[in-house]
């Protein structure tokens, strides 16, 4: 794997959501790079923190934000494993953030089925790279908490 490629930091958001996974919560992780150098990292953490808005992008924004001195990130990308939910886009909307990449879609709770439009004009958006890792991971989850 290519260092500073898309691939290689979509699997830094993957090694944070595996210890989402592992702690319990929906694995979901992400990065925040900045000039390719990651910036922030953060997975879910609602059960933890008994916080609805604590999913991975929302403290990776807030990560980020605090590193830089600024609340918006026009030269930032965010690497996600999970299509973002409504919430989610809409900060990124606020944060101005430059590029989003996300692995897996999420049909059920995903932006772009109700907000398509809702990110920054500016933003660009691309999907599905790791997507089946993403999946997988996520797919495992369920399954060993319906047991």
């Amino acid at each position: 794997m290519e260092l500073f490629s898309h691939e290689y930091f979509m699997s830094e958001a993957l090694k944070q959501a595996k210890i989402a996974f592992e702690e319990g919560e929906i694995p979901v992780g992400a990065v925040i790079v900045s000039n390719n150098r990651i910036i922030a990292r953060a997975y879910n953490q609602t059960e933890r923190l008994q916080d609805v808005t604590a999913h991975a992008e929302m403290v990776a924004i807030t990560s980020a934000a605090n590193y830089l001195g600024a609340k918006y990130l026009p030269d930032c990308k965010l690497y996600v494993t999970l299509e973002p939910c409504t919430m989610c886009a809409g900060a990124l909307f606020w944060s101005q953030i430059g590029e989003v990449h996300f692995g897996a879609s999420d049909p059920k709770r995903g932006f772009r089925h109700t907000h398509a439009d809702i990110l920054h004009p500016k933003t660009k958006l691309f999907s599905g790279t790791l997507a089946s890792e993403s999946e997988q991971l996520l797919l495992e989850f369920f399954k060993k908490l319906r047991k």
